[in-house]
């Protein structure tokens, strides 16, 4: 049974906002407003990695995403919420565009990453999505031993076979994996864990040097340890890359996130800092959600 039901607004958010402070440092650090208060105040905003205006996606006939604008401040996290259907998972995929792997999609709008309009014409979607990486929600990785499935990237991008190596470590290292696995690199991947698999196919996406990195539920197959170390990687993470991450549990996206949105019915309800979003959001809808009303 959910037994947030029934408790205040101020109640629940504050006391699963209180939880994620004392595991995070800084997390709010910046200015950025939501895009109501773009054209109402004037304040110092974060330079934006990724602007998105009037996006609309169709799966057929099926209105999928309506009218969606929203900036993603660089080198910050950046969660994305609401119930299972609301949109945010292909809202996630129309920022590298893997949405065009899926017959009778269309999309109208601009997504710009710094400042180029991927759905422009002359886009390489190669190179954006090596540009603009993700970690899916089950860890996949290679038939192959670790090393390769992280050589992989660099290989097919041209890399010299001098440098693959110490790629492959630098990747392991910042996936915090380095240590797990440095005397098993020739071993296959699927001998590892989930959580190490998860951190491998992180690694995997590092070593193609991304700008952005998207996490689509990266969390929701892993144990709590696994859970804890990957969300601890994503804020060390942060400094380096963007991150995105959709995700259904609240108290990661008070934990780690430093903005926060609210997606409903192919909508964007809510967009702004998670302090404000958790403790005092404008919309009686995204209130109703995070105080476990519905979804």
């Amino acid at each position: 049974m959910n037994t947030t039901l029934g408790m205040g607004t101020n109640t629940i958010n504050k006391h699963a906002y209180s939880f994620a402070e004392s595991s995070k440092t800084s997390m709010l650090a910046g200015g950025f407003k939501s895009a109501e208060a773009y054209s109402t105040e004037q304040a110092v905003i974060p330079k934006s990695t990724i602007d998105v205006r009037d996006l609309n996606l169709w799966y057929g006939d099926n209105h999928a995403l309506r009218d969606i604008s929203m900036s993603v401040p660089k080198n910050s996290i950046y969660s994305f919420i609401g119930p299972s259907g609301c949109g945010k998972s292909t809202f996630l995929r129309t920022l590298n565009r893997m949405n065009d792997m899926i017959p009778d999609c269309r999309t109208e709008g601009s997504v710009q990453i710094e400042g180029l309009n991927i759905y422009d014409k002359s886009v390489d979607v190669t190179n954006l999505r090596k540009r603009v990486g993700m970690v899916f929600q089950k860890p996949n990785p290679f038939p192959m031993s670790i090393y390769d499935n992280i050589a992989y990237g660099p290989r097919i991008h041209g890399v010299a076979k001098k440098e693959i190596s110490g790629i492959v470590e630098d990747a392991l290292h910042n996936s915090a994996l380095w240590d797990e696995v440095k005397d098993r690199l020739r071993e296959p991947a699927l001998s590892l864990s989930g959580g190490q698999q998860q951190r491998l196919c992180i690694a995997r996406t590092l070593a193609v040097k991304p700008e952005v990195i998207l996490f689509d539920e990266p969390c929701s197959a892993l144990d709590p340890i696994s859970t804890g170390k990957i969300e601890e990687l994503m804020t060390e993470l942060k400094n380096e890359y963007t991150i995105i991450i959709v995700t259904h549990n609240m108290q990661q996206a008070a934990r780690i996130s430093d903005y926060t949105a609210f997606f409903l019915t192919g909508q964007l309800v809510e967009s702004g800092k998670t302090e404000k979003i958790f403790e005092n959001p404008r919309d009686k809808r995204t209130e109703g959600y995070i105080t476990g009303r519905f979804g």
